[in-house]
């Protein structure tokens, strides 16, 4: 048997195509204990999530975690669950699909746009597959996480370069690390958070939480805490804040290390005895609402604040299927296709090279 994947049939002539693969973190197949313990079994194993060593961590997570989380873990998912599926999923996928309207009409080249998971489904190797059964030929990963860190971005890497491993015809690859400070992003969430205050009138304080990681990572020289910091203080100046209007904080903590401070739920509960008036959530980090946005921060943060005496508390949606975020995706994603777009592309063309192509390889294929 070979050690590599079967290459998707090829004919010559089939004109080569540049492919986008949108990743995220994931998300289980459904709000139920046992699709819990499998989506959990994979991302909790992930040497990039817990670096514990694995002959503790092994026992730990079998003989205790997965015992216990999952049916927890359910009851939260199906306090968020919609009819179409994970609210994650179904966002990300509307994401693909406009994306990929947008690609359309800012190229006259096709590019082919699929989302990867770095756990669950859609998965990684079904993304490559697909872009490879197209004839992708180049690949862009554009990870749906603004904030560089190794426990997510580098995961996500992580899960295609596996598939590299066993590719016999390896194409060329470009991955976006971070684009944590780039203009378009930081107007695509200063565009969301004004049309909110629109409707809903301006807090006395803005909340900006991102998803938490160990200090440790941080002491051992992750960049990620900088990088969520940077987009607070951009998206603060692009929006007239003043130092004390707005509060950077991080959230969903796990396991009893120390992570990045200040903490979610002991922000939101000092405002709540502060008697903060009106208070706004946004989760910058998060390009769709999911489990951490709609119920850890809009119904246990919103419980939190309300419990200790806090006025009004409002979640500002993830930019999701936003018009100006999926222009800024495109936006993006221009910088690292120079170089393999072809501004003078033409389908009557292309369709006269593969022709030219195809008829050279059957004069050749008599002498094989």
């Amino acid at each position: 048997m070979s050690h590599y994947k079967p290459e998707p049939n090829y004919n010559h002539g089939d004109p080569p195509r540049i492919g986008i693969i949108l990743a995220n973190l994931g998300t289980p197949d459904a709000p139920d204990a046992k699709s819990l313990r499998k989506y959990l079994g994979q991302f909790l194993m992930d040497r990039r999530v817990v670096e514990i060593p694995r002959f503790i961590w092994c026992w730990i997570l079998h003989c205790v975690i997965l015992v216990i989380r999952p049916a927890a873990s359910a009851k939260k998912y199906q306090q968020v669950w919609t009819k179409e599926g994970s609210p994650l999923l179904v966002n990300a996928k509307k994401q693909m699909s406009l994306l990929k309207k947008q690609l359309e009409k800012d190229y006259k080249e096709p590019i082919e746009v699929q989302l990867g998971m770095s756990y669950g489904n859609p998965s990684m190797p079904d993304a490559f597959k697909k872009l490879r059964d197209k004839n992708c030929t180049k690949i862009i990963l554009l990870p749906l996480y603004p904030q560089y860190a190794a426990s997510s971005t580098a995961s996500a890497m992580d899960s295609l370069w596996r598939i590299l491993l066993r590719a016999r015809n390896v194409p060329a690859i470009r991955t976006i690390r971070n684009y944590h400070d780039h203009p378009a992003y930081i107007n695509a969430l200063k565009n969301s958070i004004l049309e909110f205050w629109k409707k809903n009138g301006k807090p006395t304080k803005l909340v900006m939480s991102f998803h938490g990681i160990p200090k440790k990572s941080l002491v051992e020289g992750d960049p990620y805490h900088c990088e969520c910091h940077k987009t607070g203080r951009l998206l603060a100046e692009a929006l007239n804040l003043k130092d004390e209007m707005y509060q950077v904080c991080f959230q969903s903590r796990f396991g009893k290390a120390e992570w990045l401070k200040p903490y979610f739920s002991n922000i939101i509960k000092d405002l709540g005895i502060g008697k903060e008036k009106i208070v706004h959530v946004i989760c910058p980090g998060f390009s769709s609402d999911c489990l951490e946005t709609l119920e850890e921060i809009n119904i246990e943060g919103k419980g939190i604040f309300k419990e200790h005496g806090g006025g009004k508390y409002l979640y500002i949606p993830a930019l999701n299927d936003n018009p100006v975020w999926i222009k800024a995706m495109s936006k993006i994603l221009s910088e690292h296709l120079s170089g393999w777009i072809d501004n003078k592309w033409l389908a009557v063309k292309e369709k006269k090279f593969s022709k030219i192509t195809k008829q050279q390889y059957d004069k050749i294929k008599k002498n094989i």
